[in-house]
């Protein structure tokens, strides 16, 4: 079987991808192959919203029949959660969604795989997680999932940086009822971690500063990036010359999109609603 849509048609179910900006998503060709590998006639489609138009795009795109589920990205991870009549217990712990299916009323349940997928992508990359101290950058959606998955992985500890004080002590205040003393506040110097995560948009652009001071990295230590493009960012980059171990968005993604198929195909191949 190839990778392209056979016969496209009315019968095709749709999924969608939404987030702002969406251009640089890779996903839409590689979930659709997917699909397809399995015999599924079905596509993912981009969708750009922005936030204030989130909710109002929500509710009309959920009166689409063929609609059977949406793949949630920056920023609206947090906001989409609301849009869920129900969730899996990660996805209620962390009050967020990347990714949504219909319920057999149409409603929508949600998940957040985002952790559960970065995990899964270091271990292929070589890294073990357990006894490891991590210092991660970023607490929006996918960094809120990753340190929930970084912890229940067994990190001995997870030190948690983000420019925003209030989310990121928010995070914190969340990990510790579950985690206690293993969560902390952190900043941007790597100097004795064994893990280091950005999941900050910092380095999608050329002149983006540095998430971490890549000056104190060394080869002992393992650096993942969430960013899919560029798919070897700055900050991977310098952890390479530095001699680190790496792992790249696209690898983290690849284990993400396995999950979200699954999920979304729990339902039924695929679920109809209406």
């Amino acid at each position: 079987m190839t990778d392209r849509i056979p016969g496209l048609s009315g019968e095709t179910r749709v999924l969608g991808i939404v987030g702002d900006p969406i251009a640089q998503v890779k996903s839409p060709a590689g979930v659709t192959a997917a699909l397809v590998r399995r015999g599924i006639n079905a596509v993912l489609v981009p969708m750009h919203v922005s936030p204030a138009d989130l909710d109002a795009f929500i509710r009309g795109a959920s009166l689409m029949k063929n609609l059977d589920g949406l793949s949630i990205t920056v920023p609206h991870k947090f906001a989409a959660y609301a849009h869920c009549a129900s969730a899996t217990e990660r996805s209620r712990f962390l009050g967020a969604a990347n990714i949504m299916r219909r319920n057999e009323d149409g409603t929508w349940h949600g998940d957040m795989c985002d952790g559960e997928g970065f995990v899964a992508g270091i271990r292929v990359a070589g890294c073990q997680p357990e006894g490891k101290r991590a210092l991660l950058v970023g607490a929006g959606g996918a960094g809120s999932a990753i340190a929930l998955a970084l912890l229940d992985a067994g990190v001995s500890e997870i030190a948690i940086f983000d420019g925003d004080a209030k989310r990121r002590e928010d995070l914190i205040d969340r990990l510790k009822a579950r985690h206690g003393d293993k969560v902390r506040s952190g900043s941007s110097d790597p100097t004795g971690f064994d893990i280091i995560v950005n999941a900050t948009p910092a380095g999608m652009r050329p002149d983006d500063p540095m998430p971490v001071q890549t000056d104190r990295l060394t080869a002992s230590m393992f650096v993942g990036d969430v960013i899919t493009a560029p798919e070897v960012t700055p900050l991977i980059q310098a952890a390479r010359d530095r001699g680190c171990n790496t792992q790249v968005g696209t690898g983290m993604f690849a284990a993400v999109r396995d999950r979200m198929i699954d999920f979304v195909l729990e339902a039924g191949p695929l679920h109809h609603t209406g």
